[in-house]
């Protein structure tokens, strides 16, 4: 199956440390590491120690990783390094920040590549079925064959040994006496074998049975009877190099005389003879342990001091005159004991500088030194007696541990009811070995001070219930050998590693060769009792065994508890699949959730992208039915449950497996320990008789041939997804999906948990109902009963139960199945074809498989879809088939279709929102059990199906719906075809392919939907930036993201919101209006922001359209639409303004003094940026008010046009000569809030300063322009901010302006070099010149806040309450309002940063920064004022002034377009400051805009809200995506 490059992408962010999460990947695979939010901008550094190309890995050896830049810009927002994984293993990778080494980092695990055959072919590991073997019961290796042929011919693919080594005394397959000898057992008299000839069978089975075989490595303990050991006993914990254990050692001696004395009837007498057999006599051996033992020893003696010698100690050194320097300690300090480093007993000291400190302060003479090593007794006389109670507290836990054991062994009836206690059969199993003649414990006491004695005494592995597996609890501070806590394993010697090699060579070098024959001779290891192999040592093993083999299989069993830490063993060590099994299932039901845990994505999951992100998952699972150191699944179930159960395993998404002796029916626990008798060897002739060997009429091995078949199958053929389904409470359905051809295989398990022959089944089970048709019934089978003799255990194989064998037919039709019955084959809906299978026979034990395909008509219509979804992507190619009637419209590529439509038509494609569509009679489409989608066009699909694809949520409504009926498909093609035009060929295009997805089962509708919708929409929006400019094209992924809102903001609604453009004008769009059938312009309009202002009167505005003009269409390269806007725009030009609201131009309000001014700025930005920018100066504007009392003239006419230059002319002499004027229609009708005084309009230039000036304080002319609206506040009327007077961002672009038309008149472009107006009675005129110098002269003056209180420009010193900062406007009629921090002298920071100091700028950019700067937005004013209020509510009308029906919508909030404005400031003044604070800016630039970025990753709208609330909180009242946010963001990414 065609996969393509696959790439995953891990975001880091600061802090974040994974050692506990694992990620895992495959060969081939490569990995991108990006700088998350958090790190966005900063200097980050990547290091691993994955080895570079040609290099060997060492685990120590990190390299920093090189960053690659795809733009190559300095937005390098989509920047990342990265990694070709080639080799398994585990590697580490780290990152840091600047000077900061490590900020984070974590593990990735790479998966090995199985290869088997003489062909090398890839064994997925999905496709293992692996069988355990004891390799000390396959008697000679010359006979091996014949005993692992069974695996073989029972279509295993993988055989783990246990170990091969030679063993110790107790004969327990993990306990090895020589690492690097092979078992001697193995070698038949004369022979000798060697590692050699283990490497040729393994090297065999491998190429010519296609069998791998791995086996176990141990490294956490050796035989107690190893010779090496002896030779080199620092490798274990003697009580030379552990003297913490001594008291531990006492104790297990003492244990052993008392238990032999109990053994020799010493204490029948006092009520406890050797056999106990109740809990009388526990009672009574609690007791004696106590007396004859814990009290005798008298161990606390190790932990405590010895007073007397301690204390004339300390009263030499009073009597030296020896006195505490300093003050008294402060607190209560306490005595600690200090332990002996030899453990002796009453050889503990203190700290006799502290005793000095606390008891010899006060020492007059002899009386009082007295008095002071009195207290100094007393103090360690209670402190000896709490190391009592600390002694005596393990002693209990001892008692405890020791009953706890007694109790088990021979008492309980689950238990190994060992009978009486013997030498042979102690009391308790040995903590440390002896290998000396049997002695008193006198004599022993004096053994343990001999260091050459000592060092044999070795302390025995075992396990404790419920430890830390990071912690050696055989470590000084852990006191599990003492406390009893230890299930020890009395063969096995703990292996004492230390930190490093140098620390133990022999050891290390022994295991690391033993490590290496293994990995030369096996394709894989499994890590025995991983959890309590020290984690290090386990890394350097198994690094050395890589080295021999690349790709070594590790798995391992583990016990944490947790699978955080599992992860954490995952990760360190590189283990492949981790040992999952199925007896750990209490009920089929939990059997079932297994399968769907281990492995595997729903049924219909949807296609993943081959570049996605890289999500945390679960260790690979190797799902056994039993492994081979549990109990026998016949004596804990059923023997008619080993069919079931196994096929329910099979059938899971990973690796699968066995132990020998299960598919026998062997029943019981193959002991690892006890058991020295031989496999059955395979005979294809062999009687049920025959013990000593085995064929396919033996147990249920016939049935488990079947299910390793059909699970290889399954994995090798791509069969990844799994639904599991309780069909009743003894009853399993696994159904394993192939997602590219959709056959599926659905096994039904009558699971036996009870034995049926004592337990009552119900009779009748319930049909079932499996969509599709089913071709075959791949295998049907059930355990049987024969007429053969029972069960006897034989003395020389290990045999299993002859009276048990499997019915099996494999292949066979549904007719003439003795199992099930065929229903009636029913059809819901015209493509739900569903068959049903009347259960006659499914009797406990009974397994049966389907095969199942699509319906003939479903198989055709899903191959002619996938040839259509194979122009998006390849991986469709296989399963797709040629339609010879395929619509002509599907003959055309989408591509192709796509190129046709323009931008206005993509913004009908892509967006809208439900307002844009109802005015189209339309809306967007509404999920009744969910929301309706946030756009009608493809984008209100792809936000929801890019929430739920990622997780695979099938279960969402918006799938539901798609699998109920076909409303959402015919939505989106009829939804186009009803647009006309060339969006109708698309329409055309999407109904076509829907066709071929009603037709097919409704379970696959959701995965299908989504390839073509996710398709169609990435090839739209190439052949959007197809129209695009240049910085669009090769920009990063935000600014194209970003570049996006220009198709989102800008298209024509029903009825076109510009007024009519001059018919002289050239290239304006047209359209035949569907009612009049008359072509008509239809130029596009920008919506301010969706949804709230996107239809009707409210889509248009001039404040926003010309604050998002630059971003938006100018910098994306859409020129023409630019030009009309503008020019349409200055159409409506009357009193020497422009409209706030445009409503056509007919309904227009002139109650802004900005709005004109930004329009200004956009001509200009025209002019720099488009090619022969400036001819639209020369361009026909259609004046629709040729005098400002004139009515709205029709247009379409070329009476009352006028060039472009002369209406900018006109704008700029009418405020210089002074505009006043009263809103027509003032009242309620147009404004119910406004009170009379504010229909009022002014808007004039000050001649001394040149700044312009107006408003009162009952308007709100600039874009801060909240009117009260609240009777309980008593605010209604009130503008929350007038900004009367002269508004700072008004007065730049008033100097940009000014300076601009200045330049143009010297360069020719602009015919005007100065206003004329006229003035009591006489015409003057003022230059442009002279108005930028007057501008330019007084700015600073007085704008300017100086932290000089004698500042003579300072009018109001009193109300200075930030310093250094630029005011928010001059000569507001509330004085203080002109010195509340706003963020709006950024704005004129960048259209006009002539008029700002360097330095002066800088201080109060720094001041904004800090002050103002939100998440996404800048606050619109001073957390500091009185006045702030951060929270925007709209609804809350409350009687307070400063908040109610939304009176603080300016008034801390925190806007997102003054933001592009304080970014690009940054930038400027930063570049001027130096290369240290212009590396500062860019930083924070990128760290706004990745916050920014993840916004707009994460919004369904798919773009900036036009605010938040205090500290980015959202806000609900919010626009959800607002033009000029996005416009300024993209600007300041231009700047960048």
């Amino acid at each position: 199956m065609f996969r393509g490059k696959q790439t995953r992408v891990l975001l880091l962010n600061d802090m974040e440390r994974l050692e506990h999460t694992l990620f895992r990947l495959e060969q081939g695979f490569e990995l991108q590491f990006r700088p998350g939010p958090t790190l966005q901008g900063k200097s980050v550094h990547v290091h691993t120690n994955y080895p570079a190309p040609g290099k060997k890995f060492v685990s120590s050896s990190f390299r920093q990783l090189e960053w690659v830049n795809p733009t190559g810009r300095e937005d390098d927002s989509d920047k990342y390094c990265k990694l070709d994984l080639e080799i398994a293993g585990s590697y580490q990778y780290y990152f840091g920040c600047g000077n900061e080494e490590r900020t984070g980092g974590g593990y990735i695990v790479v998966d090995p590549v199985l290869r088997i055959g003489h062909e090398r072919k890839i064994l997925p590991l999905d496709c293992i079925t692996v069988q355990t073997y004891l390799a000390k019961c396959l008697g000679a290796l010359d006979e091996w064959l014949d005993r692992l042929r069974v695996a073989k011919e029972t279509g295993y693919n993988m055989i783990h040994f246990t170990p091969l080594q030679k063993l110790g005394a107790s004969r327990s397959c993990y306990s090895i006496a020589d690492q690097l000898e092979l078992n001697p057992d193995f070698c038949p008299a004369g022979k000798n074998y060697t590692w050699m000839d283990v490497g040729n069978l393994t090297e065999k089975l491998k190429k010519e049975w296609n069998m791998l075989c791995i086996t176990d490595v141990v490294y956490n303990h050796t035989a107690a009877n190893s010779k090496w050991i002896r030779l080199h006993p620092e490798c274990g914990y003697n009580l030379v190099n552990s003297p913490h254990l001594k008291p531990a050692w006492l104790l297990d001696r003492a244990l052993w005389h008392f238990s032999c004395a109990v053994a020799d009837g010493k204490y029948s007498e006092s009520g406890l003879p050797p056999l106990i057999e109740n809990d009388k006599r526990i009672t009574i051996l609690k007791g004696l342990l106590w007396t004859e033992v814990f009290s005798l020893l008298k161990l606390w003696e190790f932990l405590q001091v010895n007073v007397e010698k301690a204390v004339e100690q300390f009263r030499k050194v009073l009597q030296a005159g020896n006195r505490p320097a300093g003050p008294e300690l402060e607190g209560k300090p306490k005595l600690k004991v200090i332990q002996d480093s030899q453990y002796r007993r009453l050889s503990n000291t203190v700290d006799m500088q502290l005793a000095l400190e606390m008891f010899g302060r006060h020492t007059n003479g002899p009386k009082s030194i007295q008095e002071c090593c009195d207290w100094f007794k007393k103090s360690l006389e209670e402190l000896n007696v709490e190391c009592y109670k600390e002694m005596h507290g393990h002693h209990e836990k001892a008692i405890n541990c020791i009953v706890g054991t007694v109790c088990y062994e021979r008492l309980a009836t689950q238990g190994p009811q060992l009978g009486p206690v013997t030498w042979k059969n102690p009391l308790v199993t040995r903590y440390f070995t002896f290998p000396f003649e049997d002695m008193t414990m006198e004599q022993e006491n004096q053994l343990m001070q001999n260091p050459n004695d000592a060092c044999h005494l070795l302390a025995h592995n075992g396990w404790v219930m419920g430890d830390d597996p990071l912690r050696n609890f055989a470590e000084p501070g852990s006191n599990v050998y003492l406390r009893r806590e230890l299930v020890c394993w009395g063969d096995s010697v703990k292996l004492r590693y230390g930190d490093k090699p140098e620390d133990c060579p022999y050891l290390w070098a022994h295991m690391k060769k033993y490590t290496e024959i293994t990995a030369k001779h096996f394709s894989g290891v499994r890590l025995d009792n991983c959890h309590s192999t020290p984690l290090h040592v386990a890394e350097a093993m198994l690094a050395a065994a890589r080295v021999v083999r690349p790709n070594l299989y590790v798995i391992a069993e583990l016990f944490t508890g947790s699978e955080q830490l599992d992860n954490l063993f995952v990760n360190r060590l590189g283990i492949t699949s981790l040992v999952r099994e199925a007896m750990s299932a209490g009920d089929s039901h939990e059997e079932g959730r297994l399968v769907y845990r281990f492995g595997g994505e729903p049924v219909g999951s949807f296609v993943q992208p081959s570049l996605r992100p890289l999500v945390p998952t679960i260790a690979h699972a190797m799902f056994l039915d039993v492994t081979h150191d549990n109990e026998c699944p016949i004596q804990a179930r059923s023997v008619y449950d080993a069919l079931p159960s196994t096929a329910i395993v099979s059938m899971a998404c990973c690796a699968s497996g066995s132990t020998r002796g299960y598919d026998e029916l062997v029943p019981h626990q193959i002991s690892v320990v006890k058991e020295e008798r031989l496999y059955p060897k395979w005979n294809p002739d062999a009687l049920p008789s025959s013990v000593g060997e085995v064929n396919l009429q033996s147990g249920i091995m016939a049935g488990k041939l079947a299910l390793n078949k059909l699970h290889q199958e399954l994995a090798e053929k791509g069969f990844t997804q799994v639904y599991v389904d309780q069909l009743d409470e003894d009853t399993v359905a696994v159904t394993r999906h192939c997602p590219s051809t959709h056959q599926s295989v659905v096994t039904v398990s009558r699971t036996a948990f009870k034995n049926p022959e004592t337990h009552q089944y119900r009779e009748h089970l319930a049909p079932m109902y499996i969509p599709g048709k089913i071709e075959e019934v791949v295998l049907e089978a059930r355990t049987v009963e024969r007429n053969t003799e029972s069960y006897v255990k034989d003395e020389r194989f290990i045999n299993g139960m002859p009276n048990y064998t499997v019915e099996i037919r494999e292949h066979i039709q549904l007719k003439d199945s003795e199992i099930v019955k065929q229903g009636d084959a029913t059809t819901k809906g015209r493509s739900e074809f569903v068959e049903e299978i009347l259960f006659e026979k499914l009797t406990p034990g009974s397994v049966i498989a389907f095969r199942v395909s699509l319906d003939p008509n479903s198989q055709k219509m899903v191959g002619y879809l996938r040839t259509q979804l194979s122009q998006f992507n390849r991986l469709y190619k296989s399963g797709s088939l040629t339609d010879s009637n395929v619509p002509g419209i599907l003959k055309i590529a989408l591509d192709f279709l796509m190129s046709k439509l323009t931008l206005a038509e993509m913004n009908v494609l892509l967006f809208r929102c439900d307002a844009e569509e109802q005015e189209d009679g339309g809306g967007c489409y509404n999920i009744p059990s969910w929301m309706p989608l946030k756009y009608g066009g493809l984008q209100g699909f792809v936000s929801v199906l890019s929430e739920i694809r990622p997780k695979n949520d099938l279960g969402h409504p918006f799938c539901d719906n798609l699998r109920q009926g076909d409303w959402m498909i015919d939505y989106v093609s009829s939804r186009l075809i009803n647009k006309g035009g060339a969006l109708r060929e698309v329409g055309k295009w999407f109904s076509a392919v829907f066709t071929y997805l009603k037709h097919i089962p409704r379970y696959l509708v959701p995965c299908y939907f989504d390839a073509i919708i996710v398709g169609a929409y990435a090839t739209a929006v190439d052949a959007v930036f197809n129209q695009m400019s240049s910085f669009v094209q090769n920009g990063s992924t935000l600014v194209k993201q970003l570049a996006l809102g220009s198709v989102q903001m800008c298209g024509v609604g029903r009825v076109p919101a510009l007024p009519l453009l001059s018919p002289e004008l050239e290239d304006v769009p047209i359209w035949l209006n569907s009612m009049t059938k008359q072509e008509e312009q239809c130029c596009v309009s920008l919506a301010a922001g969706l949804p709230h202002f996107s239809t009707g009167i409210f889509r248009c505005w001039g404040r926003d359209t010309f604050i998002a003009l630059r971003g938006l269409m100018l910098l994306t390269g859409r020129y023409l639409e630019a030009r009309n806007i503008i020019l349409a725009f200055a159409g409506t030009m009357r009193h020497g303004l422009i409209p706030n609201l445009l409503g056509q131009g007919v309904a227009a309000r002139y109650n802004c003094r900005d709005a004109v001014w930004w329009w200004l700025q956009c001509i200009q930005d025209y002019c720099n940026i488009v090619p022969n920018g400036t001819d639209i100066l020369m361009c026909p504007v259609s004046r629709m008010y040729p005098t400002d009392d004139s009515e709205a003239q029709a247009l379409g006419t070329v009476i009352h046009d006028q060039p472009l230059y002369v209406v900018i002319q006109e704008a700029m002499q009418r405020h210089m000569q002074g505009i006043e004027f009263r809103e027509r229609n003032a009242g309620p009708q147009i404004d119910h809030n406004m009170r009379d005084e504010g229909f009022n309009v002014e808007a004039k230039v000050n001649p001394e300063t040149g700044f312009v000036y107006g408003g009162n304080r009952f308007n709100c002319g600039t874009w801060m322009d909240k009117m009260g609206e609240s009777d309980n506040a008593h605010n209604r009327g009130f503008p929350a901010t007038p900004r009367d007077g002269s508004a700072v961002e008004i007065v730049g672009l008033c100097k940009s302006a000014v300076r601009w038309l200045m330049t143009m008149n010297d360069n020719g472009k602009f015919p005007y070099s100065s206003v004329t107006i006229h003035r009591d009675g006489t015409e003057q005129s003022v230059s442009y010149k002279d108005w930028n110098q007057r501008i330019q002269e007084n700015f600073e003056r007085f704008f300017y806040v100086s932290d000089d209180p004698a500042d003579p420009n300072e009018q109001h010193p009193d109300l200075v309450h930030k310093k250094c900062i630029y005011k928010d406007s001059y000569g507001a009629s509330s004085p203080w309002c002109d010195y509340q921090l706003r963020p709006n002298f950024t704005i004129a920071m960048v259209v006009a940063p002539e008029l700002f100091t360097v330095q002066r700028a800088w201080k109060a950019l720094e001041i904004v920064e800090k002050k103002l700067l939100g998440p996404l937005g800048m606050k619109t004013l001073d957390p500091d004022d009185l006045v702030y209020c951060g929270v925007y509510d709209n609804a809350l009308n409350n009687d307070d002034y400063n908040c109610a029906k939304g009176f603080n919508y300016h008034q801390g909030p925190e806007w997102l377009w003054p933001v592009g404005y304080f970014l690009r400031a940054k930038l400027y003044f930063a570049k001027k400051m130096g290369q240290e604070k212009y590396n500062e800016s860019v930083y924070l630039v990128k760290n706004v805009l990745s916050r920014l970025y993840t916004h707009l990753e994460r919004s369904p709208w798919k773009g900036l809200p036009e605010l938040t609330n205090e500290n980015g909180q959202y806000c609900p009242f919010s626009c959800e995506t607002q033009a000029w946010s996005v416009a300024t963001v993209l600007e300041a990414l231009y700047d960048l």
